[in-house]
């Protein structure tokens, strides 16, 4: 029953919880460096190639 619509919706769910964990994780690095900049830039970049990998598409 791997079509169900149940599964796809906890696949999404998990894939984007992945892509707030790689945006997390990318502006930990810059904390207390002062450069809000760098660190919005780093999470923003994480979160757009995690997004590019999930298997979606728009209906």
């Amino acid at each position: 029953m791997a079509d169900a619509p149940e599964f796809h919706d906890r696949m999404l769910s998990l894939g984007l919880a992945r892509v707030s964990e790689a945006a997390a994780l990318a502006s930990a690095r810059l904390i207390g460096r002062g450069d809000e900049k760098a660190a919005d830039q780093a999470a923003v970049d994480a979160m757009r190639t995690q997004l590019n990998q999930l298997e979606i598409k728009g209906v």
